[in-house]
């Protein structure tokens, strides 16, 4: 069989890059172990929060999968952060699992150009010089121009449980170890990196009435602004504690942890650590939240966020018995940890491309990340570009200053990873304009030139714009002076949203309910934050400037009068393409950059 584009994995990170290389026009192909479990959920069944939801809002807007299906899934919706800033504001919604599944599965059945291949990807078909498709474990082999690396923690993957050791990429599922085996013969730049899930609780044996209790958000909101109602009935989440006793039955069972024997050589994700890890570090505290988060609409499954563990059985049941509420809780399915293969991402290009082998991408965990969202970024990305590849047409290149999504592979590919990388909002230097409300507007344009579009996507996308483009015109002239502030000044409405206290209403009561709620709440921000975004806007050309400054292919850092031998390390092994890119690498002085743009001056004559 024959395609232009193979994907490899049904996990988020695959079929948003199957789906975003059909919808480019590639002929694509998704290879998973089991059909029936493409779009799960493995760990948490929440999609969003701080950072996370900006992504989902991101590839939403290049009409990915994700946040529809969070939407068509959602059971609890919580808009994190609240209390602060929009920009930092964080949509996060608790899902279905079994219903997000089914989403994912509906949306890849619809789409054109794409066929779903049911089996074990044995290894990769390799031509001199390139990549060449898929070899299935049956024999069969996929031929293609690219092919997308997706393999979330099934590549080498190992289970760890107390004494337990299981081969698989979570439980009750194979491995990938021919393929991680073929990886790893080619010399890539390779690691293992850990993660780790907790026990799941049967929700009828929990005391409900002892524990406080977190509502649904009543207003109504999305994850895709192409949902427009909510489609099933709303739970409530709950909050439990660790105790002196929950960290004293932790320690006694350290000795059997395979996090502390030894036996886990990844590292972890720092701000989603195990709980023994949460213990051992932060000695001081004597109490860490645990969250109760509902796994469906039927089913009585409850998901303890906050104490993932690879602690022995009857360590987690002491565990979760000394918590309120808990203390008569059933585990139906231990906790354990999960070590897995990744590749080192700065051998990636800024297209996700693997430099060594042309034509091959990567995407999610392997390019060590952790998280729903940030893996359907990446598989976002390496699709669009797998696509590209295949089919000669744009890359598609995002920076720092146009998205989440560009600040999350610009830091993978030029900063490499020492544990899961995480998306934060404080990553972002620009983010008073990367907002998860305006996704939309900043990346709409983008994704219609890259043709990634639905027919639909591109006519909600475009009477968004003018009703956008219609409320920024009647704030900017329309003269106002609010009468219960008492001041005779008039300024346009757009100036006087930026005073404390002054809302829409005030000003230009005539707007409300002419458009999308949405869309004016957009529209309100930017008038209240122009003068900030007109400062980023001249950052952000100094970055563009700098980025458009190109570097000699092969440039040989060795070879700048002064750059310290720590320098010369780390910007070899980043090997960045622009002088921004050079800039942008963890110590690298301003100096240094002077030295290096002279010197490929010097090397362009």
């Amino acid at each position: 069989m024959t395609f232009d584009v193979v994907v490899i994995g049904g996990g988020h990170a695959g079929t948003e890059a199957a789906a975003a290389a059909a919808r480019r026009g590639a002929r694509t192909a998704l290879v998973s172990f089991d059909a029936a479990r493409i779009g799960e959920m493995s760990c948490n069944p929440a999609i969003g929060g701080v950072g996370k939801g900006h992504l989902v809002r991101e590839v939403d807007a290049f009409d990915g999968l994700i946040g529809r299906a969070a939407d068509a899934a959602a059971i609890h919706h919580r808009m994190l952060n609240r209390s602060k800033g929009v920009a930092v504001h964080g949509p996060r919604v608790q899902a279905d699992r079994v219903l997000y599944k089914a989403a994912i599965q509906e949306s890849l059945r619809r789409q054109n150009n794409l066929t779903v291949v049911a089996g074990e990807a044995y290894e990769l078909l390799l031509h001199p010089g390139s990549v060449a498709g898929v070899v299935l474990d049956d024999g069969t082999k996929l031929r293609a121009t690219a092919v997308v690396l997706a393999t979330g923690t099934f590549l080498g993957g190992r289970l760890f449980r107390g004494e337990e050791r299981l081969t698989g990429g979570r439980i009750g599922e194979a491995a990938s170890v021919p393929l991680a085996a073929q990886i790893r013969s080619l010399g890539l730049p390779m690691g293992r990196l850990k993660t780790g899930t907790p026990p799941r609780l049967d929700g009828r044996t929990i005391d409900w009435a002892r524990l406080e209790r977190q509502e649904s958000d009543v207003e109504p909101w999305f994850m895709s602004p192409m949902t427009r109602t909510r489609r099933l009935p709303q739970l409530h989440c709950a909050v439990s504690r660790t105790t002196a006793q929950t960290h004293e039955i932790i320690r006694s069972g350290l000795d059997r942890s395979p996090l502390f024997g030894g036996d886990i050589q990844g590292s972890g994700p720092r701000y989603c650590p195990s709980i023994e890890d949460k213990v051992f570090r932060f000695a001081d505290r004597d109490s860490h939240q645990v969250f109760l988060e509902p796994e469906g609409l039927d089913t009585h499954l409850i998901y303890p966020n906050g104490i993932s563990t690879s602690l022995p059985t009857d360590v987690q049941a002491a565990m979760i018995a000394s918590m309120p509420g808990l203390e008569h809780a059933v585990i139906t399915e231990p906790g354990y940890a999960v070590e897995y293969d990744y590749l080192d991402p700065r051998a990636l290009s800024s297209q996700l491309a693997l430099a060594a082998i042309p034509g091959l991408f990567c995407a999610g965990q392997i390019n060590g990340t952790t998280g729903y969202e940030e893996a359907a970024a990446q598989g976002l990305i390496a699709g669009l570009n797998a696509a590209a590849h295949a089919l000669g047409v744009d890359a598609v290149v995002l920076d720092r200053a146009s998205s989440y999504l560009g600040v999350m592979v610009d830091d993978l590919v030029l900063q490499g990873v020492t544990e899961p990388y995480r998306m934060l909002t404080a990553r972002a230097e620009y983010r008073l304009r990367l907002r998860a409300d305006n996704a939309e507007t900043r990346l709409g344009p983008i994704a219609a030139a890259a043709g990634c579009l639905s027919p639909e996507r591109s006519e909600h996308q475009a009477r968004r714009e003018q009703q956008r483009q219609q409320a920024t015109r009647r704030l900017d002239d329309l003269q106002a002076g609010p009468p219960h502030l008492g001041l005779p000044e008039r300024r346009s409405a757009a100036a006087w949203l930026r005073v404390d206290g002054v809302t829409l209403a005030d000003v230009a009561p005539d707007l409300l309910g002419t458009g999308d709620a949405d869309v004016l709440a957009e529209v309100v921000e930017d008038a209240r934050y122009a003068p900030y975004l007109e400062r980023q806007a001249r950052e952000i050309a100094e970055l563009r400037e700098n980025d458009a400054i190109r570097l000699p292919d092969a440039f040989k850092f060795g070879a700048v009068p002064g750059l310290s031998n720590e320098m010369i390390e780390r910007l070899t092994r980043a090997s960045p393409q622009t002088l921004g890119e050079a800039g942008r690498i963890r110590g690298v002085t301003a100096a240094a950059l002077s030295a290096i743009l002279l010197q490929a001056r010097r090397l362009a004559r």
